[in-house]
C-alpha cells in the first residue's frame, strides 16, 4: 500500500442500518482530499471512524506506512491525525493562546513530576510551547488576538483557532469537519487561503464539506459516498462528470455534472 493515509474495506453498522459497506480511500502527503456525498451518505460516519470517534466493525488503517487502530481520538492524535468538529469545541473562557497551548501538550516530553516540581526542564518546555503556540496563531492570522478570550472572537476566527489548536499536535494529516459551515463569503476566502498554506507545508488535509463549490475549487482529489458505499474517486473534474455522482446529487443523470 502507498500513500500517507490508506484506509480500506471499512464497514460499520448501527443496529439494523448498514452505515458503511467496504469503503476506503488513499490520501497522499501534501494533498487536500475532499469527502462528499448527499445527506445520509455515510461520510460523517466514515470521517468519525478514520479519526477514532466511532469504532469500525472492520477495516484496515495505515498512516505513513504503519498500521494504526482508530479506537480513541487521543490515540489517533498521537499517531499523527488531528481533527476539528462541525460544532466548535474551544475552551470558551480560555485565551486563544492557551487554547493552542492545550493542543501542543500532546507532544510534551517531560513527565508529570517535572510539572509538579517545576523543574528547569519543565519551565523550558512550557516556554517553548508558548512560543510555538504564538507562531501558530500568526500562521492562521490570529497573532494579534493571542490574549483574547476564545468566546469573544468572531465565528470565522474561532474556526481558525480550532485549526491552530489541531496543528499544534504536529499532525501528518489534518481532518476538517465542515470547516466552512456558517461562514460568510469573506470568511470562506480566508479559510481557503489557510488550507492552501497548510498544503504548502506538506501536510495532508481531509475535508468533509457540504459546500461543493469550495471542495471542487480547493481539493486535489475527491471521494464520493452514497448510501454507505463508495461511488466515485478522482479529480474534481472527473467526479463532477461521473454519472453515479450526478445521479446521487440530482436524482437523475443529465448533462452538466454536479452543481458547483
Amino acid at each position: 500500500m502507498s500513500g500517507l493515509l490508506q484506509v480500506a474495506n471499512v464497514s460499520k453498522r448501527f443496529g439494523g442500518v448498514q452505515a458503511l459497506s467496504g469503503v476506503g480511500l488513499t490520501i497522499e502527503a501534501g494533498e487536500v482530499h475532499g469527502l462528499i456525498g448527499p445527506n445520509g451518505a455515510g461520510k460523517t460516519t466514515f470521517f468519525n471512524v478514520i479519526t477514532g470517534l466511532v469504532p469500525a466493525d472492520q477495516g484496515h488503517f495505515e498512516l505513513a506506512g504503519h498500521a494504526y487502530k482508530p479506537t480513541a481520538v487521543h490515540e489517533v492524535a498521537k499517531a499523527g491525525i488531528a481533527r476539528t468538529f462541525q460544532n466548535i469545541r474551544l475552551f470558551a473562557d480560555m485565551s486563544a493562546l492557551d487554547n493552542v497551548r492545550v493542543g501542543r501538550h500532546v507532544r510534551t516530553r517531560v513527565s508529570w513530576w517535572h510539572a509538579v516540581l517545576r523543574t528547569p526542564a519543565f519551565v523550558r518546555e512550557e516556554a517553548a510551547i508558548t512560543r510555538d503556540a504564538q507562531v501558530l496563531l500568526e500562521f492562521v492570522g490570529l497573532g494579534a488576538q493571542a490574549r483574547q478570550t476564545a468566546h469573544t472572537l468572531s465565528y470565522g476566527d474561532q474556526r481558525r483557532l480550532e485549526i491552530a489548536r489541531a496543528l499544534a499536535t504536529e499532525p501528518k494529516l489534518l481532518a476538517l469537519d465542515e470547516p466552512a459551515a456558517g461562514m460568510n463569503a469573506t470568511e470562506k476566502v480566508l479559510l481557503r487561503g489557510l488550507i492552501e498554506r497548510i498544503r504548502a507545508q506538506g501536510r495532508a488535509v481531509l475535508l468533509i464539506e457540504h459546500d461543493v463549490k469550495l471542495v471542487m475549487g480547493l481539493c486535489d482529489r475527491v471521494t464520493v459516498l452514497d448510501q454507505g458505499k463508495l461511488i466515485a474517486q478522482g479529480t474534481p473534474a472527473e467526479v463532477q462528470r461521473n454519472p453515479a455522482v450526478i445521479e446521487a446529487y440530482l436524482g437523475c443523470a443529465h448533462e452538466g455534472g454536479v452543481p458547483a
